[in-house]
């Protein structure tokens, strides 16, 4: 393999061949491991801290010594990236063209024969039936049908549900369009090239396909490497689980309708599909309104009795449907698949109310209107770690949050690996100088009912002082409606964005393109977002994201952890919320020249013994203890603003 320091170092191929390129030691310390497990056999564990450069680090070695790779995911941005600019660029520098694939799931690409199911089902207006023949249009050109081409359906859009297929309705070999379909064909793609970018669940899917004996969807690698690899612990609980929701039953008895009416045979399925449905809309009713205050997600034996005692009912109905079903099979493929999905369901509806409690966990989550019902296995990590054996190969995982300090124990639990090479690679960014943390004085405990209004109270004048660009993340949706109605009642820096009045794409590209906003979110604002330059240079966290612990999922795996003799609180609940910290401070320095301001507002970080090691898992930012020390370096970052622009201008 050419030596890596030729190609990393700050007169190597690599600066040579992209302009603004610089050198960074812990990209090619990071490099170097992986090459390492390559040539060792060794699975590796790496946190790379944020600006390390971290897929150029792992590619490098992978494509210097030829290896046939996969490379999983956790966001379409990051597999759009790694395909579109960041193999090539690679591909450049080492002067060998290589074959490569970006495969992604089902519902990102169109399906031929669900769009003609949707356009000539008699129950579209105008507007849609317009929008579905311009898809068919654009469908005829494109050489890939990845709707992701198209800026105006939206991921959440209506309409991708009815044009793109799921593993349950896909038709195989039975579809009209076969010979033409747009998944087999990405499919081909992926099985004939050297490197293939996926996502978690379609990498799990592969590996619960090759355990079945019912092929691939992957081609064989030599190694895998799976970036943001924090997300695939909760990604393989979830795959290795089973659920079955209402959504998922209303488009079954859609799917059921509209095949029947081109057989032309709606009146043989008319009386058990009346049922089904009857049935379906009595279990959601239970999930909404004053029926129901309970929402989120709700353990088995706290939900309705009327909700438990209603699921043999719709199993009954599933088998019922799916006999008749199964009487009309042969008048079309669309029928047969609707028969099989019809058993599917039933059995799995049959399997979760029957589960044994000692090997996982049965619970429902319910929204307005949605009820799914779920079983969790309660430990993934021997299932995942058998599958990984079952691959073969090297498997590397990277991401900048895996560690707690320098323990990776967590983790490795989590996934079932032993014996892998680790390490923790600090950012290259200047934290010391371009970063600070405070930690407001005097706040009530986060269980007190006023807390959210006394932190915004003691955060407010720094805000201004930053004059916006800042991120208020909060732990919880209730928290955050609070602040909303907070910040309602004073005059802001800048416009108040607010998770849910918009995609999440639509609220970053307003508070960029802005530069003095102040947006409010929980969740998915804690990872996964990049915000680069002075338009974020404020980040307050309400409170340490400990899981919350009447959730049934933390509940069973707690239980699961005391009964093999573990600490459910320092094996679980305080590594979680550590790695979901690190996360959400991660928001702030993107980039070299980032300049920003930490507002952690739980006093617990001082109060607490454990609030040590939340703060010596942080970068190596300063802590302030003085708010005349905090307000000071606010009002630094807030002269660099758009706003203080305007204000010199004028």
């Amino acid at each position: 393999m050419q030596d890596l320091a030729d190609i990393f170092g700050s007169d190597g191929a690599l600066a040579e061949r992209l302009p603004g390129f610089s050198y960074r030691e812990a990209q090619q310390q990071m490099a170097m491991l992986v090459a390492k497990a390559l040539e060792s056999g060794r699975h590796a564990v790496i946190e790379a801290g944020t600006g390390i450069g971290k897929t150029f680090a792992y590619l490098l070695p992978v494509l210097l010594a030829d290896r046939r790779a996969i490379i999983s995911t956790g966001t379409r941005t990051l597999q759009d990236q790694i395909f579109s600019r960041d193999l090539p660029l690679l591909g450049a520098v080492i002067g060998r063209p290589m074959q490569i694939a970006l495969l992604k799931g089902r519902n990102n690409y169109l399906c031929w024969h669900r769009l003609e199911t949707a356009a000539n089902d008699g129950t579209r207006d105008a507007v849609t039936v317009g929008a579905l023949r311009a898809l068919r249009e654009w469908g005829r050109a494109s050489d890939s049908g990845d709707l992701t081409e198209l800026e105006d359906l939206a991921e959440d859009h209506v309409l991708r549900g009815a044009v793109t297929s799921t593993v349950e309705n896909c038709l195989g070999r039975d579809c009209d369009f076969f010979d033409r379909c747009f998944v087999l064909e990405a499919r081909r793609r992926a099985q004939a090239a050297q490197v293939v970018i996926v996502n978690h669940h379609l990498l799990l899917a592969d590996l619960a396909l090759k355990e079945s004996g019912f092929g691939e969807l992957l081609p064989g690698a030599d190694v895998v490497i799976v970036d943001e690899a924090h997300q695939l612990p909760d990604v393989a609980q979830q795959f290795f689980g089973s659920s079955v929701s209402t959504r998922e039953l209303e488009s079954l008895a859609r799917d059921v309708y509209s095949e029947a009416l081109k057989a032309g045979v709606v009146s043989e399925i008319d009386a058990p599909l009346g049922a089904l449905s009857k049935a379906i809309i009595g279990i959601r009713s239970l999930a909404g309104g004053q029926a129901l205050p309970l929402l989120g997600r709700v353990p088995w034996i706290a939900a309705p009795t009327a909700l438990r005692d209603g699921l043999p009912e719709v199993t009954a109905l599933l088998e019922s449907l799916g006999g008749v079903l199964d009487q009309l099979a042969e008048t079309s493929g669309g029928l047969r698949n609707c028969e099989e999905r019809c058993g599917a369901c039933a059995a799995r509806l049959q399997s979760i109310t029957n589960a044994d409690p000692t090997e996982g966990l049965r619970w429902f989550e319910l929204s307005t209107g949605v009820v799914a019902i779920h079983w969790t296995p309660l430990d993934v990590g021997s299932a995942l770690a058998a599958r990984i054996e079952a691959q073969g190969g090297v498997w590397v995982f990277a991401s900048a949050t895996l560690a707690v300090g320098e323990d990776f124990s967590h983790f490795l639990g989590r996934i079932g690996i032993k014996g892998a090479l680790t390490d923790v690679l600090p950012s290259p960014f200047d934290y010391a100088t371009n970063a600070r943390v405070f930690v407001p004085q005097g706040l009530p405990d986060p269980s007190d009912s006023l807390y959210v209004e006394s932190l915004l109270a003691a955060v407010w004048p720094l805000l201004e002082a930053a004059r916006g660009g800042a991120f208020l993340l909060f732990t919880s949706y209730k928290a955050l409606h609070r602040a909303e109605l907070w910040i309602a009642q004073r005059q802001a820096p800048g416009p108040v964005l607010v998770q849910g009045r918009g995609s999440r794409s639509e609220l970053l590209n307003e508070f960029r393109a802005d530069g003095n906003a102040i947006l409010l979110g929980t969740g998915s604002f804690w990872q996964g977002v990049d915000v680069r330059g002075p338009a974020l240079r404020f980040v307050m966290i309400d409170k340490l994201p400990f899981a919350v612990p009447s959730d049934p999922l933390v509940q069973a795996r707690a239980e699961a952890i005391r009964r093999s003799g573990g600490d459910p609180f320092n094996d679980l609940q305080l590594p979680q919320a550590v790695l979901a910290l690190k996360q959400g401070v991660g928001r702030l320095i993107r980039d070299f020249d980032d300049r920003g301001l930490i507002v952690l507002g739980d006093p617990r970080l001082r109060t607490r013994g454990y609030g040590r090691t939340f703060l010596a898992s942080l970068p190596p930012m300063p802590l302030l203890d003085d708010f005349a020390d905090a307000l000071a370096f606010a009002a630094v970052l807030g002269e660099s603003s758009p706003l203080a622009a305007v204000v010199a201008a004028s």
